[in-house]
């Protein structure tokens, strides 16, 4: 045998005898996250109004991103704005931009309050506040407050102490991005805790509550610095059309402290590019970004009498394996899951668990849906062992993956 090719054979044996066999275990499992057949059959039957508002949410609680998108613009409705040529230069010889990270980071050293929102089917906006945690942190940020988490008769008590989020945590905690916020944050070292009305009220009663609610923790720690990841307009200052002042004007009118506000929410990517607000169009973002002007002001988000002081610009989502891109990045890699070998009918749910926490009460670290055995199967996951499961809703199966 020619002795280069009897070198690759003995690797390829090598190689072979040392490739993980892993031990596939049928199990009894049940999930709360729905198929997308579960999703459209029941928009194609509710008569209520909001019904694309609730099924943004469902897509968005199992980590689909891509139809949360579109079920938001259903409920919304789009439009094809553009600036003129003139308006498009003007705009980009006014402002400058900056890494929105690093511009955050430095205006934080000044702060002792930051309030940034989301929007409740946008899984991004979830993703970019994981990414100021370290740095934040390290700038004396040890507190994290969330509009998300259960409060009252619903707060986990056990979060700060289990360290990783269940199902019971809050709904929009189910997202697997949110969970991976709560998760990392955990781990950082941060204090969480929740501010959300434990009242039945809406409008101005619940923002005065919230407000009320994050002033006590404040109290109790005065000379601490604290994150609030609150919902849409609830980061706004200033009088409010709605409710006189948002929880953040409330906060401001209570405490005599001017939080930085940030608002991610109001230039997002729509579902589709030509959707997108005409001055994210005309920007052309590559990255996480806050424009700046030649007086070094940053540009903010006004609306008649109410604003926030920063507007966060995100790029276009581009998608890898018909997942979004930016889930394979920030430590995260891309890990293709072989089904082959599984005898179950599709479509099926893989949710990937970390060794460790309860697969039956833990929110997943990332969900796919997976409509035939031939579709490949991509998750986002660190390093470290998983357990993967995979599910129909009938039959349920799970396997170890170590990430090395």
């Amino acid at each position: 045998m020619n002795k280069a090719l009897y070198i690759i054979t003995i690797i390829l044996l090598v190689s072979s005898c040392k490739k993980e066999k892993r031990m596939i275990e049928k199990i009894d499992f049940t999930t709360e996250y729905k198929f997308s057949k579960e999703i459209e059959t029941k928009v194609a039957k509710d008569t209520i109004s909001w019904k694309y508002q609730i099924s943004a949410s469902d897509y968005a609680t199992k980590g689909d991103y891509r139809n949360a998108l579109i079920q938001w613009d259903l409920a919304m409705g789009t439009k094809d704005r553009k600036f003129t040529e003139n308006q498009v230069d003007s705009i980009n010889k006014k402002y400058s931009k900056v890494k929105a990270t690093d511009y955050i980071f430095e205006l934080a050293k000044k702060n002792q309050v930051i309030i940034i929102n989301e929007a409740h089917h946008n899984s991004y906006h979830r993703v970019f506040t994981k990414s100021l945690l370290q740095g934040l942190f390290d700038n004396g940020y040890k507190n994290l407050g969330l509009e998300a988490l259960g409060n009252g008769k619903y707060l986990d008590t056990l979060l700060n102490n289990r360290k990783y989020p269940i199902l019971k945590t809050g709904h929009y905690i189910k997202d697997p991005q949110f969970g991976n916020l709560v998760r990392d944050a955990l781990e950082i070292g941060y204090n969480l805790f929740a501010y959300e009305s434990v009242e039945d009220v809406n409008g101005k009663l619940r923002e005065i509550e919230q407000a009320k609610n994050i002033e006590k923790v404040i109290n109790a720690k005065p000379n601490e610095k604290f994150l609030i990841h609150c919902g849409f307009d609830h980061a706004s200052e200033g009088m409010h059309s709605y409710w006189e002042k948002a929880m953040a004007g409330r906060f401001t009118e209570y405490t005599n402290i001017n939080p930085l506000t940030i608002n991610q929410v109001v230039y997002s990517e729509k579902s589709k590019s030509e959707f997108n607000n005409p001055l994210l169009k005309a920007l052309k973002i590559k990255e996480s970004s806050v424009l700046i002007d030649k007086d070094n002001n940053p540009f903010r988000y006004e609306r008649r009498e109410t604003w926030t002081d920063i507007a966060v610009f995100h790029p276009n989502t581009k998608y890898v394996n018909n997942r979004p891109g930016w889930l394979f990045k920030n430590g995260n890699e891309n890990v293709s899951i072989d089904l082959t070998d599984i005898k179950i009918e599709f479509p099926v749910m893989v949710l990937a668990f970390k060794k460790g926490e309860n697969i039956d009460l833990a929110v997943p670290v990332d969900i796919t849906e997976v409509q035939e055995k031939t579709e490949k199967c991509n998750l986002g996951l660190k390093k470290g062992i998983y357990e993967i499961v995979v599910t129909n809703g009938k039959e349920s199966f799970k396997f170890e993956k170590n990430l090395k």
